[in-house]
């Protein structure tokens, strides 16, 4: 896919999450089929610049381009600067988020609560476009801030006259949430008028509903988020999927087991030994999540302290997994007259 002048692999993109597509994760889901991934949002406070978080956000080091960065505020003048801030440090893309719906987001009137001010959204996205204009920028939106005001295509219309080169679309009010089903309507309206590409967002979470949200908006690209937790396999399975028409096997738990210790190993190198341990427990969680025997194992994992019992519980969690495994289809090929299939499969 030709986007913004690079060239892509597909049209499936990782969205930005805050707390989760830090560099590891973005570099793994591109290894795993994504065309493109967009960091989690770095803010457009110049106090916070030199914090530890706000550096890990902006670090892109062995990153594959094209390197996308959402930036978040509700200030033109510093979103201004914080997009040169980012694009100075390696930004290929700039994205500027106005889809976020967290209520810490929305209280500064930053996120989704801009969708409320259209005059401000405006000033900020001419802002941001006049400041790093050799820069590709981009715009992450909502449907609108609840049902009764949906003015997506309003959004739309600014950012086109304002030089946005292309617009994602997450396919809920401010007001849903996360709650739920996402609509497409509203993505396929704007898509029917957009002069640039238009990029649909919300509830993506197989090959057939891409399949599906792709005939039904005629979007330009896919955005997938929470679906892709645990899950980077995800992307490559979209993809064949929409190539071929057919399906990829699912992963085997050997994979799985080798996937998450390899993103594991990124993590605690990213972050650091305390707060790696931290990160890397709400990855394990979702790598695991309904697996045999994943409750029980996520309540002792999360207790753990150090990196070393981390790794060993993980190992010792897909060995005992893959045991079980054996045992089963041992099972199934020669049952024994004193076992009791129906609880082996359990």
């Amino acid at each position: 896919m030709e986007f913004l002048g690079f060239s892509l692999r597909n049209q499936l993109f990782v969205a930005p999450m805050a707390g989760v597509t830090d560099r590891p994760f973005r570099q793994l889901c591109k290894r795993m089929g994504a065309g493109l991934a967009v960091s989690e949002m770095v803010t457009s406070n110049s106090l916070l610049y030199g914090s530890i978080k706000t550096r890990r956000r902006a670090n892109h080091a062995g990153e594959v381009a094209p390197i996308s960065v959402q930036i978040a505020g509700a200030s033109p003048s510093m979103m201004a600067a914080a997009a040169r801030y980012n694009v100075e440090r390696g930004a290929q893309i700039i994205d500027i988020n106005m889809g976020c719906p967290a209520k810490k987001i929305c209280n500064v009137m930053a996120g989704s609560a801009l969708l409320r001010d259209e005059p401000l959204v405006r000033q900020i996205l001419e802002a941001v476009v006049n400041a790093v204009p050799s820069t590709p920028v981009t715009l992450k939106i909502r449907t609108g801030w609840d049902k009764n005001s949906r003015n997506a295509l309003n959004i739309l219309k600014i950012a086109e006259q304002s030089g946005i080169r292309a617009l994602a679309m997450h396919g809920r009010t401010r007001a849903c949430g996360y709650s739920g089903q996402a609509e497409y309507e509203t993505i396929q309206a704007a898509k029917a008028v957009a002069t640039i590409p238009i990029i649909a967002n919300g509830d993506i979470d197989s090959p057939e509903q891409a399949k599906h949200v792709l005939d039904t908006t005629h979007a330009d690209a896919l955005m997938i988020g929470r679906a892709a937790q645990g899950r980077p396999w995800l992307f490559r399975e979209i993809e064949y999927f929409l190539n071929t028409g057919t399906y990829l096997p699912p992963p085997r738990v050997i994979e799985i087991h080798e996937v998450l210790l390899e993103h594991l190993e990124d993590l605690y190198l990213f972050y650091g030994v305390e707060t790696g341990v931290g990160i890397a427990r709400k990855h394990i969680s979702w790598y695991t999540r309904g697996l045999v025997g994943s409750a029980a194992f996520r309540h002792r994992m999360n207790q753990l302290p150090t990196i070393e019992l981390q790794r060993q519980a993980v190992n010792d969690f897909f060995c005992a997994l893959a045991d079980y495994q054996e045992h089963l289809s041992y099972a199934r090929t020669t049952p024994s007259p004193h076992a009791n299939f129906e609880d082996l499969a359990a």
